[in-house]
């Protein structure tokens, strides 16, 4: 079976990480992922999609009953142990290469460092 790559690391994807990676064991739903991301609901459920489609993330249905909860029920989400370590990766690469892009924009016109 080939490899699964990793997400495109938008600053959306970074944002859902970055909340998923404070408490990396902890389960979230996704109303705690869209406040700690501050991303709109409709933003983090196809991103948490593809993560989950990757095996960085996994997530199930929990078992109480919406009618005595008086809700809908939650759908919980969680790093994979390995989901979260290339997570960390991404992460970073992403901050090196945001560090690049800026040092390229800053420099004067003409090429001179």
């Amino acid at each position: 079976m080939p490899k699964k790559t990793g997400p495109r690391m938008t600053l959306p994807t970074q944002l859902v990480l970055r909340a998923m990676l404070e408490e990396p064991t902890r389960e979230m739903y996704g109303l705690e992922i869209v406040q700690a991301a501050g991303l709109a609901s409709g933003t983090i459920h196809p991103i948490l999609a593809r993560l989950e489609g990757i095996d960085w993330v996994e997530s199930r249905w929990e078992e109480a009953d919406p009618r005595e909860q008086g809700r809908p029920r939650r759908r919980y989400y969680r790093l994979t142990p390995d989901g979260a370590e290339r997570a960390r990766i991404a992460l970073a690469q992403a901050r090196t290469q945001i560090g690049e892009f800026t040092a390229l924009r800053t420099r004067p016109a003409g090429g001179a460092t």
